[in-house]
């Protein structure tokens, strides 16, 4: 008899358990995003001086720029137009570099503002808006320069 009771509340405590957890799964999947277009920028600055401030000192802008939480800061970056290309998702992908740097920054758009960059053009200087992900470095195994990565990006009409 006692087995059948210790089973019994078992079995209670992980339905109760597995309720739980979906529920607070549900609730994390329908939190809402973070608005990044409709938010203030953290920072303002030039693509030639974002990458500068990796190359000087990693640590340093890594701290500036980057939350361990995932609310990293908000950036609007001038830069020009390098390249224009699309990511495995559809998403647009724009590389604004300085003159003479050989990093620059990696601008990932969404596919709801994939098509702010229909009339952008190569050589163009342009203002994005975006959340950083990762700063620039150089990576001696691949001997190749890594570029400041911003997703959830959109064009800033000034």
């Amino acid at each position: 008899m006692k087995r059948k009771k210790v089973l019994k509340i078992v079995a209670i405590l992980g339905v109760a358990g597995i309720l739980i957890a979906g529920g607070i799964g549900l609730y994390m999947f329908n939190m809402p995003h973070r608005d990044v277009q409709s938010a203030d920028a953290d920072y303002t600055l030039t693509a030639s001086e974002i990458v500068s401030e990796y190359f000087t000192d990693n640590e340093a802008a890594n701290k500036k720029y980057l939350a361990a939480d995932g609310d990293s800061k908000i950036l609007e970056i001038t830069g020009v137009v390098s390249k224009i290309s699309e990511d495995f998702s559809g998403q647009k992908v724009v590389l604004l570099k300085g003159e003479q740097v050989k990093a620059g920054v990696s601008a990932t758009f969404t596919s709801e503002t994939n098509s702010s960059l229909d009339n952008v053009q190569i050589d163009q200087k342009i203002t994005i808006k975006g959340v950083i992900r990762s700063g620039a470095s150089y990576d001696d195994d691949l001997e190749m320069y890594e570029h400041v990565i911003i997703e959830k990006s959109d064009i800033v009409l000034k």
